[in-house]
């Protein structure tokens, strides 16, 4: 999709779209708006910080630094920023902490597209659906398992791979509401918005504003990347004229789960794929 300034001819032109991430994890998606012609709006519902328990974390990296796991399976962008920074405190980079001979999995193209970055061969990801579900439809089951994943994470994962395999699961992060507490905030590198391509511009708002201008009915739509983002969204609520966009299956049945009508589910958890999501959610039926 071709850039352009917000206001001008597009999709979205004339229309305000409301991001619910940190502006480092929004560059990518905020860019693909603009270019549709959109003016994106953020508001950052959720950050991240270190897992509390440090010490289980640091035992399993060991392991896996020491062969100990024949897969490694990560399910989140996060989760790569997590081990990144577990493999710099050893004074390595991420392809040196994870053998050559331990294979690995990944969900979604951000996580993956973040593995390959680091120079690491990603084997398996879903053919289909970018989720749990998704993924353990690919497994084809065996070995020592490492699942790295969030302390909000449903059990899905974990217990499919677990049906087959050897499963050590650890927190390697935390959920919480925006902003993170400084000294525990998980470091993000800033999402590429495109090789060469400047950031477009974007307004940041708070909880209050955001609340104010959907009940205004100045902003279109709404766009939330995860169940957990679904849940604070469900704080701005009612939502009236305002289209709520889901990443995925899973945060789309978190929104039901709290009777938030869905106008529209992404074909693919990509910006492109958002976008998309969004001009369906706003054409006229």
């Amino acid at each position: 999709m071709p850039s352009r300034a917000p206001g001008q001819d597009g999709p979205l032109s004339g229309t305000r779209v409301l991001v619910t991430r940190s502006p480092e994890r929004s560059a990518a998606l905020v860019q693909a708006l603009a270019g549709a012609g959109a003016t994106p709006v953020l508001l950052p519902l959720i950050d991240f910080e270190r897992a509390p328990d440090q010490h289980a974390l640091d035992v399993a990296c060991d392991a896996l630094a020491a062969g100990a796991f024949d897969w490694l399976v990560v399910s989140s962008a996060t989760t790569v920023h997590v081990l990144m920074e577990k493999a710099a405190e050893r004074g390595l980079e991420l392809a040196r902490l994870v053998p050559p001979a331990t294979r690995i999995g990944a969900i979604g193209p951000a996580t993956r597209r973040i593995l390959e970055s680091q120079g690491l061969a990603v084997e398996l990801t879903p053919a289909g659906e970018q989720s749990a579900a998704g993924f353990l439809d690919a497994w084809t089951g065996g070995g020592r398992v490492l699942l790295p994943q969030a302390d909000i994470a449903a059990a899905t994962l974990a217990d499919g791979l677990r049906k087959s395999s050897d499963v050590t699961a650890v927190t390697a992060y935390r959920t919480v509401d925006f902003p993170a507490a400084a000294d525990r905030r998980l470091a993000m590198q800033p999402e590429d918005g495109g090789a060469g391509q400047a950031t477009a511009s974007y307004t940041l708002l708070t909880p209050e504003a955001a609340a104010a201008e959907i009940t205004a009915g100045q902003i279109s739509a709404v766009v939330a990347a995860s169940p957990s983002a679904v849940r604070r969204i469900a704080a701005l609520s009612p939502l009236g004229g305002c289209r709520l966009v889901a990443i995925g299956r899973s945060t789309a049945e978190q929104a039901a789960a709290l009777d938030l009508p869905v106008a529209a589910v992404a074909e693919e958890p990509t910006p492109d794929g958002l976008v998309a999501a969004v001009v369906i959610a706003l054409t006229p039926p």
